[in-house]
């Protein structure tokens, strides 16, 4: 049996000592001397002898037959106890190609707007066609962030950066399983939008819309439950002026995108345009007069801060362009220290909307290990590679950076509500790096003085996503559509709200957000909030904490089912990514100084 080494290392396999057999133990088998003062009882010795021998070979053709009929009865059971798993759950834990496709419809059921014909959600119509300002171009399009409508450009922008990536890292994965041209399409539709939310054909901008929600009425507070097709009055957006994290957040998702849509140059180079536009409006006045706290870009989704953004925005940026002044930037150790990115903290290590240091990290750390360098750069891309280092190390269990369920999910939010959009950030992010250092042939990473294998981060992000589909001491796929037992009560008004042509309105339509039968539409591929921290689950619709899904959660989880899924090709395009940058020239560093006897 072959069990892998836990503190890391290549699986160790016990292999048994060849069958032989010592001299010692070929003579014990034989004849003892027969006795001579016995002799004369020779005769009756061996008619006993001959009883005893046909005694013994009836006892052992008995037990040969009970033996073979044993065996015969363990493989029946087996084959119908296999017949009957097969039927109850005909999708494996480790199904993650069945996972992704369905994971990606999910962002079909979300799309706001005139719907394509090839959108494949059938209780799904277009909605929301007069979203826009007065001085502004149409709202319309985009992504409803959850179960509600609202279009939340943060983490929408987060989630569309996500799934680039994804592309980016695994086009050929995506292209083998048929779903290359969906998932572009769905990050498409998602740029889009977020170009409609500035002026981006101008050559400065003043401010971008951060949200669009109620207007009239406020369609997406939890008293009002209505489906998006039955809103009737137009919404409006909220502008912002002075958001930094949230404008190069978006900055992000359009630079990602243009290197997933490099063949199509005339819209790449658009989407450099929008990201560029961005970026100068976060960095600027903004970034020099707003110093920390929170973005005041959205009432429902505000940054902590802004730094890690311009990190994240900037190293997006310099992939999309080359420019080396946005590699000098996230270089510079004066914006890193002014951040505090590499203090040590786990927190750092997880990767969410609001927090980019583990993204941009892993980012930064692709160059180091990909191209080299040199001088001025690698200092600091050093220090990023070693932080993505104590990231990877802070997500093994043998480390008490995070606590674990007792069904062995990682608590990333300390055991607060909603934890699954977190796990599988994570998860992404172990397998992808996993992937870069099998890219270089190296066979693992140290944390501290300990070398760890690759197996481990695999080991990692395979049981946390196992856990999420099925695995899991309450035996329930928290991916709805996925195996037979799934949440049938998802928070989401096109969900609960039947489609059978009746306008139930804002008030109308709380009978369904109260009501126990299971939601009329399966909202296919949607990841629910999750569990709590002692693995329970609470399959109501009205406790949005466990049931409600997101765009974030989905983005995250369809990158680590990318990541993980086997098959051919395995593995990364390492190319891709670097489509845009030219051949480095690396200025000779500056003369020692001079000696001083």
């Amino acid at each position: 049996m072959r069990k892998d080494d836990k503190w890391g290392g290549a699986p160790v396999e016990i292999e048994a000592e060849p069958a032989t057999t010592s001299d010692e133990v070929k003579q014990g088998w034989l004849l003892k001397p027969e006795n001579k003062e016995n002799g004369g009882h020779d005769h009756e010795r061996n008619i006993d002898g001959k009883k005893k021998k046909r005694r013994m070979m009836s006892i052992r053709s008995l037990v040969v037959v009970g033996v073979a009929i044993l065996v015969a009865l363990i493989i029946v059971l087996v084959k119908i106890a296999q017949r009957n798993h097969h039927h109850v759950n005909s999708s494996s834990p480790h199904n993650y190609t069945t996972a992704l496709h369905q994971a990606l419809l999910f962002f079909n059921a979300q799309r706001s707007g005139k719907l394509p014909k090839d959108n494949n959600v059938s209780w799904r119509g277009d909605s929301c066609l007069t979203d826009g300002n007065s001085n502004t171009k149409t709202l319309v399009g985009g992504y409803y962030d959850a179960g509600d409508a609202s279009k939340l450009s943060f983490p929408a922008s987060f989630a569309m950066t996500m799934l680039s990536w994804s592309v980016i890292e695994y086009s050929a994965k995506y292209e083998a399983l048929g779903e290359l041209d969906h998932v572009k399409g769905i990050i498409k539709w998602g740029t889009d939008y977020l170009l409609n939310t500035f002026n981006s054909s101008a050559h400065s901008i003043a401010n971008v819309v951060a949200d669009v929600r109620g207007g009239d009425h406020d369609a997406n507070s939890h008293d009002c439950w209505i489906r998006p097709e039955d809103i009737d009055h137009q919404r409006t957006g909220q502008e912002c002026y002075n958001c930094p994290a949230l404008a190069a957040e978006m900055a992000s998702a359009l630079a990602s995108a243009s290197i997933v849509f490099k063949d199509n140059i005339k819209y790449s180079q658009k989407l450099v345009h929008g990201a560029d536009l961005l970026f100068k409006f976060a960095t600027k006045q903004q970034g020099a007069k707003y110093a920390g706290g929170a973005d005041p870009s959205s009432p429902l989704y505000n940054s902590t801060g802004f730094w890690d953004e311009f990190l994240w925005g900037g190293s997006w940026l310099y992939l999309a362009t080359g420019n080396l002044s946005y590699l000098q930037l996230v270089t510079n150790p004066d914006l890193v220290g002014h951040e505090g990115a590499l203090w040590t903290d786990p927190d750092n290590s997880v990767l969410s909307w609001d927090n980019k240091h583990a993204g941009a990290f892993l980012l930064l750390s692709r160059l180091r290990l990909f191209l080299s360098y040199g001088y001025p750069y690698e200092q600091m891309l050093k220090k990023f590679h070693s932080q993505t280092e104590e990231t990877m190390c802070s997500y093994l269990p043998v480390f008490s950076s995070f606590r674990r369920t007792k069904g062995g999910l990682i608590q990333l939010n300390h055991g607060r509500p909603k934890p699954l959009q977190y796990v599988v950030y994570a998860a992404f992010l172990a397998q992808l790096y996993s992937d870069y250092i099998d890219a270089i042939s190296a066979p693992g990473w140290y944390c501290g003085p300990t070398f760890y294998s690759n197996v481990e981060l695999r080991r990692f992000a395979r049981t946390q996503i196992d856990y999420i589909l099925g695995k899991n001491p309450r035996g329930i796929s928290y991916v709805v559509g996925f195996s037979e037992h799934f949440p049938q009560h998802v928070h989401h008004r096109g969900a609960s709200i039947p489609h059978n042509k009746i306008k139930y309105g804002c008030k109308g339509g709380l009978k369904w957000r109260k009501s126990r039968t299971p939601n009329p539409n399966t909202i296919v591929g949607a990841m629910v909030a999750g569990p709590d921290k002692h693995d329970n689950f609470q399959d109501v619709r009205f406790n949005y904490n466990y049931t409600e899904p997101s765009l974030v959660g989905n983005a995250g989880l369809v990158a680590a089912l990318v990541a993980l899924s086997s098959g051919t090709p395995a593995g990364i395009d390492r190319n891709s990514m670097f489509y845009a940058v030219p051949p480095l020239t690396s200025p000779p560093p500056p003369p020692p100084s001079p000696w001083i006897p």
